[in-house]
């Protein structure tokens, strides 16, 4: 029995349905309930797994867990995503433990090494930064360092970073880069030029699964954090653009600058405060910074211990992404 935690997200269902495609026995386990994972041959256990008790009933009797979920909200109370990030894996470590489950994959990201600079061309060797400007990193890199230390021989663990999952029915880069782009809020930092390497959807299922299956105690991969991508890097404003065209709307040529774009989060953090706002804001100084900078990994690490190779191009992705637009529009014409 394998678990997938959080798979009523978007990576976590992709690898759900991929496992149980190759056959598996699957049970998620998420916050809420997700019918078409159990119609599609999933034991789907809804859990919090902050709650300790919670978590050790739903992974009892598996012999692998893929633990996907997380709070990927980027501002806001630390408190609810250090529950969801920190917390939430701490339970499962020990629930690995407990029930002497053999493997574990942890999805992290590379926000976890990111300082705010350009990152070009870096490795599994760049350091964890002291200080991150949202919860959001700073709680991924916690729960990351606690999944790689608890690799004991026992227990074995590693960790991937994939970097901006886009693809069709993506709720959070692509919907919302297109959602922006339709009310006319799309803006480029810098005229986009700054690259990044993201990872197709189909890409980033493939090295969970590449992970799960070379991962043992005493592996190359045990104990280890991998950067996944396209290993494709570009331009942002290509990507972008690209996202754009696949769901027929004109290329963004709006741009501001990276320190304007830092002062608008600023501001936009301010405002959300003091109004005790809940959602996030459509700017921060995260975001500003992730959209200022370059940021694209090395993958040889991957490639070399895990077998990971991007059988998606970015071109083929996009041309995929159009395909899902068009039937998406066709249906609503119907």
């Amino acid at each position: 029995m394998i678990v997938v935690t959080g798979a009523s997200g978007f990576l976590g269902g992709a690898v759900a349905r991929a496992l149980l495609a190759r056959g598996a026995r699957v049970r998620t386990v998420q916050r809420r309930d997700t019918p078409a994972l159990r119609a599609a041959g999933a034991e789907v256990r809804p859990a919090d797994l902050s709650d300790a008790a919670a978590t050790l009933r739903a992974l009892e009797g598996a012999t692998a867990v893929l633990h996907v979920a997380a709070s990927t909200r980027m501002w806001g109370a630390e408190d609810e995503v250090r529950r969801c990030n920190v917390d939430a894996t701490r339970n499962v470590l020990e629930a690995c433990r407990q029930h002497g489950i053999g493997r574990l994959v942890y999805t992290s990201t590379p926000s976890v090494v990111h300082a705010g600079d350009d990152v070009e061309g870096a490795d599994e060797n760049l350091p964890i930064p002291s200080r991150f400007a949202s919860p959001y990193p700073a709680t991924k890199a916690e729960a990351e360092a606690l999944v790689l230390a608890a690799s004991d021989g026992r227990l074995a663990t590693c960790a991937l970073r994939p970097h901006l999952i886009w693809g069709p029915d993506d709720p959070q880069l692509t919907a919302r880069l297109v959602e922006r782009a339709r009310t006319g809020k799309l803006r480029l930092v810098e005229g986009g030029r700054k690259r990044v390497d993201a990872v197709y959807i189909d890409n980033a299922v493939d090295a969970h699964l590449a992970a799960l299956d070379r991962l043992a105690p005493g592996a190359p991969c045990d104990g280890r954090a991998y950067f996944i991508t396209q290993g494709e890097p570009l331009p942002q404003r290509q990507l972008i653009n690209g996202i754009l065209d696949a769901a027929g709307l004109p290329p963004c040529d709006r741009s501001v600058s990276a320190r304007a774009a830092w002062w608008v989060g600023a501001a936009c953090e301010l405002w959300w405060y003091l109004s005790l706002r809940a959602d996030e804001p459509p700017m921060t100084r995260f975001l500003a910074s992730q959209l200022g900078t370059a940021h694209w990994y090395d993958i040889s690490a991957a490639r070399r211990d895990l077998g990971y190779e991007p059988r998606v191009s970015t071109a083929e992705g996009l041309r995929r992404l159009a395909k899902h637009f068009q039937h998406r529009d066709d249906d609503a014409a119907r």
